[in-house]
């Protein structure tokens, strides 16, 4: 799986060479670090960048590819994505101090997750090798999320990682059928009674095992947002995983405002799965 890392020299894009060097550890092939500028007048800065890049990744990836293009940023990365026909891409979101619901009108971590050809990480905030990760498993995408995880990215799973598989139930979204002691089961007696939930959550864990991974179930009840976040920072995971819906055309996934929301939120690197 060709991985694309993409930097612009700014703090914030020291997370993603700090994160794609744990994750290209993983992959058997050397992984491209990018850079964008608008003018060629600029080149100068892009090999200055690209340089301090090289430098950065040198003990772990001495041999790492670089490239410049000339443009819009996320454009340029897009392009790159689908011209090399990369597996993963990697970008860096800056860290704010107020939370808000949506990424900043003209973010280019948002159009790059929107409108590249494959998944793509936002790294930020808690960096550190993958030991643990979040799997986030609503049960309404189609494809189902695992599916996909394990066809697009699951070269990166090497067997020992810690793996929850989350499921939130939210009294708000709960329809007729979903019985009072359900809100509050954990995945266990969910399982166990043979629920959609359950269903679901053995569905997945099936799946996993069938990778050679053992995932621990889990069912949190409450605010979708809210329980994900809690959840990412109350397990200390080192990723979490989401899902995208697909568009049409040019716009190739939709985030929804729960997937806005849990990108902004989240201060660790999280991974959108199309």
């Amino acid at each position: 799986m060709r991985i694309l890392m993409a930097t612009g020299g700014s703090p914030h894009s020291e997370a993603v060479l700090r994160f794609g060097a744990h994750i290209a550890a993983r992959s058997n092939q050397t992984p491209t670090v990018i850079t964008v500028v608008r003018h060629e007048m600029d080149r100068p800065r892009a090999d200055a960048t690209l340089a301090y890049a090289a430098r950065l990744l040198e003990p772990s990836l001495p041999n790492v590819q670089t490239k410049v293009r000339i443009g819009h940023p996320a454009e340029e990365i897009i392009r790159e994505a689908e011209e090399g026909n990369y597996g993963l891409v990697i970008v860096g979101e800056r860290q704010r101090r107020k939370l808000v619901t949506r990424f900043p009108l003209g973010s280019t971590a948002e159009r790059v997750v929107e409108h590249a050809p494959c998944p793509v990480i936002i790294a930020k905030g808690k960096i550190g090798p993958m030991c643990r990760i979040l799997l986030c498993d609503s049960g309404v995408e189609s494809p189902p999320l695992l599916s996909r995880f394990s066809a697009q990215v699951m070269a990166l799973i090497k067997g020992g990682e810690e793996v929850t598989l989350l499921h939130v139930m939210s009294q708000i979204g709960a329809g007729p059928a979903v019985q009072g002691q359900q809100l509050s089961a954990d995945a266990e007696e969910l399982i166990e009674n043979h629920t959609p939930e359950g269903e679901l959550l053995e569905r997945d864990i099936q799946l996993l095992k069938q990778l050679n991974v053992s995932p621990h179930p889990k069912v949190r009840h409450g605010l979708v947002v809210d329980e994900i976040v809690d959840e990412a920072h109350q397990g200390n995971y080192d990723l979490v995983v989401i899902g995208a819906h697909r568009g049409e055309g040019w716009r190739r996934i939709l985030l929804d405002d729960l997937a806005h929301q849990i990108i902004v939120h989240l201060d660790r690197p999280v991974l959108v799965v199309r």
